[in-house]
């Protein structure tokens, strides 16, 4: 349950992020408003990148009905597209990390924030999310408004290794060229951050929770998050 810090300036309505949201493109329109200064890839760019991805699918993900996408965030617990089947997972070769400065969407200028990102090394558990091949297209349209729109992250085939064996997955890994890219802080400029960074999208803080509490509701530990949560929630 998100209380008053958890809401965006009074005075700039807030925007839950929803399918109806995605499928009328209200991010694009509202940063336009807003931030016209953040360059953000046409729809067509979009379309483009989801075509490719789907032209350099390896072969064992072809024998998939639709496509997998590896949640390790919001993904999880809000996915906003149709999910036919989940399977708790982990990839190898990238980490989740704090390394994405917001001044938009849970962030302003004046009250910036971080949002996660998969960073390479390491690993990270999460949910490969079996999106239905009826309506691909346009159910990965959706996707890629609220994951591409501002370039923050590079699409990428990998391979998961998951409850029900091994499976290829399309996953967002951090575009370490763009401009909101900062790489890895030190916990006391992470904890600032997400302890007060919020913006039209909600908090970071209840980005944070959420991550964390449907992590732990699938079984999943990530210390380093909740070693976060605690140490923001003991700041507030």
């Amino acid at each position: 349950m998100s209380d008053p810090q958890d809401s965006a300036d009074p005075g700039e309505k807030s925007i839950a992020m929803t399918r109806e949201v995605l499928e009328q493109d209200l991010i694009r329109r509202h940063f336009e408003h807003a931030y016209p200064d953040v360059e953000m890839l046409s729809e067509a760019a979009l379309e483009a990148s989801i075509q490719q991805m789907l032209e350099t699918m390896p072969a064992a993900a072809q024998e998939t009905d639709g496509v997998y996408l590896f949640a390790y965030g919001s993904l999880i617990w809000n996915p906003c597209v149709e999910v036919a089947e989940r399977h708790t997972c982990r990839l190898y070769g990238y980490h989740r990390d704090f390394c994405l400065k917001l001044e938009h969407g849970r962030g302003t200028p004046d009250l910036p924030g971080l949002m996660l990102a998969l960073a390479p090394g390491g690993s990270s558990q999460g949910v490969a999310l079996r999106v239905p091949a009826r309506d691909l297209k346009r159910e990965l349209l959706l996707v890629w408004r609220r994951e591409m729109l501002t370039g923050a992250y590079r699409p990428r085939w990998v391979r998961l290794v998951s409850d029900a064996g091994p499976l290829w997955s399309i996953a967002f890994v951090v575009n370490p060229h763009g401009e909101r890219y900062i790489g890895r802080q030190p916990d006391e400029t992470v904890i600032e951050l997400l302890s007060t960074g919020r913006g039209v999208l909600g908090s970071c803080r209840e980005y944070l929770d959420n991550t964390v509490g449907d992590l732990s509701a699938l079984g999943i530990r990530d210390k380093r998050l909740e070693s976060l949560q605690r140490a923001v929630h003991a700041r507030a």
